[in-house]
């Protein structure tokens, strides 16, 4: 029999506010265990919520990002259920009425794309932390977590692959970071995601029993337990087993999954609108505020890089990977282009380069430092400055090479400067790239009378290479272009040595 997965997401990603979803505490990441734990995480007597207006402006965020209906109210309900770190006994939630409605978010899987629906995105709070080992024979419990604000993005069961589902999760991550209401950071737990899988025969319609996933937080985790879960339950039926509904752990070092629980009904958690919280109401005029304050969506973006900069589907995506990087690339293609101020170059041309380098040299300085775009100390208009010199033949892009570490340790020692306090020193500022490129003596030879004489004494000492090209031999081209460099020393400029070149070998 051939089998069908079916996978559903529900997302908790942890919204980007300096304080708790219902109090003023601090939600840094970090803190001594407990110290974050204020009158409302532990659930003193008498003590009342008060919603985070922060975290509904992120909520509302999303929702205009997934063009989701966001209704006009919500309700917040209170969850119930008993958990060591879970000091009050429920969990403030959103059941019936959430804040965001149905949305839809699309993928690439290869060359096709997919649509995801998106059932609902809800706020709630986040529960504490139990902590195993900190005292030798005892587990603790830290509150720091507990009212954290979240918010749990739900999918409809849409996907049938885990190349699908880490496709939509990763495409879910970029987002969240991309309008600014979650840093990502997966191993803080600032996004995890629960899974929930099953399967059926293909071709059938009715859903087989799922079983939930949880707490997911790398994709590489991701992709090996849906992997294992989807072969454990088609296994477990062709043996004549039964699919018992449940939650599951994952386990990367066996990459097995494991039953922890039952899995629960809404209806056991016995969920009724909080009495402390009256319901939020949302009104049009809000929304239209949280819009203006909205960046270009990355679909938006991407197609501005493909329409006006000529970049590929595929640059244009990975660009879009991040809204730091896309930002920086316009800026450095726009500097480039006002730089050049002549008919010899479009603003294509301005982009295609903008886009190799920073593609290229930049992100992997920037990789190997660990650091956002914002942090890096190189401004657009600098880069762009040695960008026109390769443009214009002043240098060639391995000479541009030889400057970039120069340009890289002005950038390390302002951003060091910074964080102590300190002024720059002045031999560390931004310093002029011509300078530079005359200091090291890495300008290009452009006078064509010079690259003639310089070519002709090739010919001269090569003329095995000459008669090679002449009966057919391209590759003896390549030769020759080799020799003419290296007798220049690196120094001519490689269109002029190539168009006067086959000029000669032409007679």
């Amino acid at each position: 029999m051939e089998w069908e997965v079916v996978i559903g997401l529900e997302t908790h990603t942890q919204l980007k506010t300096n304080t708790k979803i219902f109090s003023g505490a601090s939600i840094k990441y970090g803190a001594e265990p407990n110290t974050q734990a204020d009158e409302v995480s532990i659930a003193l007597p008498g003590v009342l919520p008060v919603l985070n207006k922060k975290a509904v402006e992120c909520a509302i965020k999303f929702g205009l990002a997934i063009n989701a209906e966001i209704p006009p109210r919500s309700v917040f309900a209170r969850k119930n259920y008993f958990y060591p770190d879970l000091p009050k006994g429920y969990q403030i939630s959103q059941y019936e009425l959430p804040i965001v409605g149905k949305g839809k978010l699309t993928i690439q899987i290869g060359e096709q794309e997919k649509t995801i629906n998106i059932t609902r995105a809800h706020l709630e709070e986040d529960a504490g932390k139990s902590v195993h080992g900190a005292i030798e024979g005892m587990s603790g419990i830290d509150l720091n977590r507990a009212g954290t604000p979240l918010l749990e993005i739900v999918t409809e069961p849409d996907m049938r692959s885990a190349a699908e589902a880490v496709a939509y999760a990763k495409k879910l991550h970029e987002l969240v970071q991309w309008i600014d209401i979650c840093d990502g950071n997966m191993q803080e737990g600032s996004f995890r995601c629960d899974v929930n899988v099953s399967v059926r025969p293909k071709g059938s319609e009715k859903l087989g029993t799922r079983r939930e996933i949880k707490n997911l937080n790398s994709f590489k985790f991701m992709t090996q337990a849906i992997e294992y879960e989807t072969r454990w339950q088609i296994e477990t039926l062709e043996d004549g087993g039964k699919i018992e509904q449940a939650t599951v752990l994952f386990n990367p070092d066996t990459g097995e999954t494991k039953a922890m629980r039952s899995k629960e009904e809404a209806n056991d958690y016995r969920y009724f609108p909080d009495p402390d919280l009256l319901p939020l109401e949302i009104t049009e005029s809000y929304i239209a505020n949280v819009k203006t304050g909205m960046p270009q969506l990355p679909e938006a973006m991407k197609t501005e890089l493909e329409q006006r900069y000529g970049l590929s589907s595929y640059d244009s995506s990975t660009l879009t990977n991040s809204i730091a990087k896309a930002i920086y690339f316009k800026e450095v293609a726009d500097e480039l282009y006002e730089l050049c101020n002549s008919s010899d170059y479009s603003a294509k041309d301005c982009a295609k380069i903008a886009n190799s380098w920073i593609s290229g040299e930049f992100s992997t300085a920037l990789n190997s430092r660990d650091i956002p775009i914002l942090k890096f100390g190189l401004s657009a208009k600098w880069l762009a400055s040695l960008l026109i010199r390769i443009l214009d033949g002043t240098i060639s892009r391995s000479g541009a090479k030889a400057i970039w570490p120069g340009m890289l340790a002005v950038a390390d020692a302002k951003r060091e400067a910074h964080l102590k306090g300190q002024d720059i020193p002045e031999e560390k500022q931004e310093f002029s790239v011509d300078k530079l490129i005359e200091k090291a003596g890495l300008k290009q030879v452009s006078d064509s009378g010079a690259i003639e004489v310089i070519i002709d004494e090739v010919l001269a000492a090569n003329a095995a290479m000459v008669a090679e090209y002449k009966s057919g031999k391209e590759k003896a081209f390549n030769g020759l272009v080799g020799q003419c460099m290296k007798a220049s020393k690196g120094k001519a400029n490689p269109a002029q040595v190539n168009e006067i070149l086959k000029k000669k070998l032409a007679n």
